[in-house]
């Protein structure tokens, strides 16, 4: 499994930078042709894009490596490192954009060779459709946040080529001069959306965000077709890369013996591991009766109660 998720991850990240430094040379030709600040723009993101590309490759080979002794959870959040130095990139060329368009309101100007220009987004938009859909094929697959983050540069590329024709057509002939700028503000604005709602996800791996509530419910709701185990409560999950990982206490008899408990507590992990692929699982065991913490509500807290009470 996870030889497959880093194979696909890899090629995800290959055929995104191929696809870059495609469309770069195109789009450095059409800047040259056309002067326009809506191309430029769409050309600096896709220099970006091969730049945020080769750091996504670094950082789904670093999070497929194996465990060590200076790593014992792995290396998945790799991937997020990864993503938070693609959304660097992207505020830094959505920032970039939006100087370079203020400064053509400000001074005026008009493009040129608007075919051109139009002849190379359309190329541009059938290679990202491509692109895309392949990195949609592996998302779906693998649940890479890295590929995830990349694949945000190449959906806005869509909108940016898109803007490019607009832009080029409202200038060229319909004589809108302020178009060309107009379109790279909000190519611009675009950009710095998408940041933001791709570093929400990467933010949280880092942060080691619980699980979804729908995902921990699931995950409860499981446990519970065990009915040897009682007063499940601390659980605690997180996701590192494709890593998945959860621990929780649950209650056994005082009296029952350690190989017994032993038995049981496996039997629960080899059901629930089966049930959540890459989940890595730690099942703390107390007497009946004991209390974790006082006054702390995670650890107090019994999340089979819990979901009687929901349903």
């Amino acid at each position: 499994m996870s030889e497959t998720r880093a194979s696909l991850t890899r090629s995800a990240a290959l055929a995104s930078m191929c696809t870059a430094l495609f469309l770069g040379a195109l789009k450095l030709w059409a800047v040259w042709q056309t002067s326009s600040t809506a191309m430029l723009g769409s050309l600096a993101d896709t220099a970006l894009d091969f730049v945020a590309s080769m750091a996504t490759l670094v950082g789904v080979w670093v999070a497929a490596q194996p465990a060590d002794e200076d790593h014992r959870f792995g290396h998945g959040k790799a991937e997020s490192v990864a993503a938070m130095f693609q959304i660097i990139l992207i505020v830094l060329s959505a920032s970039a954009i939006a100087f370079r368009a203020v400064l053509r309101l400000v001074e005026g100007g008009q493009t040129q060779a608007a075919d051109q220009g139009i002849i190379v987004s359309l190329i541009a938009i059938a290679a990202t459709f491509a692109l895309i859909a392949w990195q949609r094929h592996v998302i779906r697959r693998t649940g890479s946040v890295a590929i995830k983050t990349d694949s945000v540069h190449y959906q806005s590329d869509l909108l940016l080529n898109v803007a490019v024709i607009a832009a080029l057509v409202l200038d060229q002939y319909l004589g809108f001069s302020r178009a060309d700028p107009l379109f790279g503000l909000g190519i611009a604005a675009w950009l710095l959306w998408n940041a933001w709602q791709a570093a929400t996800e990467a933010v949280d791996h880092l942060m080691d965000r619980e699980w979804p509530e729908e995902k921990r419910r699931a995950f409860v709701e499981a446990a519970a077709d065990h009915p040897e185990l009682s007063n499940l409560h601390d659980l605690r999950t997180r996701t590192s890369g494709y890593h998945h990982f959860a621990q929780f206490h649950v209650d056994l008899p005082g009296n029952m013996s350690v190989a017994k408990a032993h038995d049981i507590i496996d039997k629960v992990e080899e059901d629930l591991c089966a049930r959540f692929p890459g989940l890595e699982l730690l099942i703390h065991i107390d007497p009946v009766g004991h209390v974790d913490e006082p006054g702390n509500p995670l650890a107090e807290t019994n999340e089979f109660a819990q979901l009687k009470d929901t349903e």
